[in-house]
């Protein structure tokens, strides 16, 4: 188990460190070098759409990788989404910008970034498939967890890369080539994660669904017929962590950056410093999980979550470190509650003949209505006022208020506790 979660772990987090990377870009100087014919606002809110893509194209990819999980292994889908964005994400650092290429330039981003999403919406499922179809019940979440801790190692490892490029460059040179580097280094790790994942084994359940002859023949449209709802309730549920997380990790970085004039630096090390303590916490919210379910800690996030919106916005509005430090870590806290559990949650609600397309789509749907809208959103609701950007944490908490209901309508599926079918709600 010890091996599997480390390969889970590594896997994610060189995934996600190319995905968050797109994201502080976007954030820092995707604006101005790929839409420099637009305002400072446009250009923020453009290369947020080019970031956006990257979300719309994760279900398509926890479709087609789900049907590969399915289908054939939970096991090949850990080599393909990686390799696919690996090779994209490279492909990024290499575009020139508007000034060579004219419009082609933010085109090829926005294929890319496609290309990123499709990748990143197979490696979930296939992550966490791996680790939770392999462990014990009792302690199903934490070694679920692995995979969880992932993003937020990815997000340091991107933003830290970028710290410290952003600190020992000048303005002028991290916006020629200073930016790209981190793009470049995904190439490495992408090779390093396949080296530490050929060892390993397929999981026990895949292996007797397929000695028994009941896999899936068509598993998406298996899920669309059967398991809908599910689907649609675990994609609301799971939407206000992802538009927490990116509200702290990409809005509030233009926001500090643009509105406020904070030093980016500064920005950078105030997010990283809540991020890190959320991942620290990922595996010991688990371990609650599997004393006293998953579905109570979710409810909790989603509550907590409803409450610090508003003091969150606040503290971020006052420009001073300490205290936006402490917001963004409350609301990532808050974040953390729901997100620690629910890659045990997820594949327990799906019956195994369809868990990885299940899990998966419901995963990255949240990802479109929590991620991808959150920044364009939020930008567009804080520009032009002078104020605190209220309407950011107005939204904020109707997302947290809707993700509650749903979370509300599903089971608990702590197998000690678990009173109905896996696969969850009636239709």
């Amino acid at each position: 188990m010890g091996r599997l979660a480390a390969a889970s772990l590594v896997g994610t987090a060189i995934e996600f460190f190319d995905f968050f990377v797109y994201g502080t870009a976007a954030a820092l100087v995707l604006g101005p070098l790929f839409f420099p014919t637009f305002s400072p606002l446009a250009g923020t809110l453009a290369a947020f759409g080019t970031f956006a893509v990257g979300f719309v194209a994760r279900p398509l990819g926890s479709a087609l990788f789900g049907h590969i999980g399915d289908r054939y292994g939970r096991r090949p889908v850990m080599f393909a989404s990686l390799v696919l964005t690996g090779c994209a994400t490279v492909a990024v650092g290499c575009v020139p910008s508007y000034a060579t290429l004219g419009i082609t330039a933010p085109l090829l981003l926005l294929v890319l970034r496609f290309l990123q999403g499709l990748g990143l919406g197979g490696e979930w499922g296939g992550a966490v498939l791996l680790t939770a179809e392999h462990a014990p019940e009792g302690r199903r979440a934490l070694w679920a967890s692995f995979p969880q801790i992932g993003p937020p190692v990815g997000f340091l490892l991107a933003n830290g890369v970028m710290l410290a490029l952003s600190a020992g460059l000048s303005d002028a040179q991290f916006r020629e080539w200073g930016w790209r580097v981190p793009f470049w280094a995904a190439g490495l790790l992408a090779a390093g994660g396949l080296l530490l994942r050929s060892s390993l084994a397929e999981t026990p359940q895949f292996e007797r669904l397929a000695a028994e002859g009941r896999r899936a023949g068509a598993p998406l449209a298996e899920v669309a017929r059967d398991h809908w709802r599910l689907v649609l309730l675990t994609a609301g549920a799971l939407a206000v962590g992802y538009a927490v997380f990116y509200t702290v990790s990409t809005w509030a970085l233009a926001y500090g950056t643009e509105q406020l004039g904070i030093d980016r630096t500064v920005m950078l090390v105030c997010v990283m410093g809540a991020v890190a303590i959320s991942g620290v916490v990922t595996p010991f919210v688990a371990i609650l999980g599997d004393r006293h379910g998953r579905r109570p800690l979710c409810l909790a996030g989603c509550a907590a979550s409803a409450l610090w919106m508003f003091p969150m916005v606040g503290l971020l509005h006052t420009g001073r470190p300490v205290l936006m430090f402490l917001g963004f870590t409350g609301a990532l806290l808050a974040f953390i509650t729901m997100f620690a559990v629910v890659a045990a949650y997820l594949p327990e609600l799906y019956e195994p003949r369809v868990r990885c397309t299940g899990a998966a789509v419901g995963y990255n749907l949240a990802g479109v209505l929590g991620g991808a809208l959150t920044p364009i959103v939020a930008t567009a609701v804080s520009s032009g006022g002078t104020g605190a950007p209220w309407g950011v944490a107005a939204y904020l908490t109707v997302v947290a208020l809707v993700s509650l209901g749903c979370f509300a309508l599903l089971p608990e599926t702590k197998p000690a506790a678990r009173t109905e079918s896996p696969e969850g709600v009636p239709a």
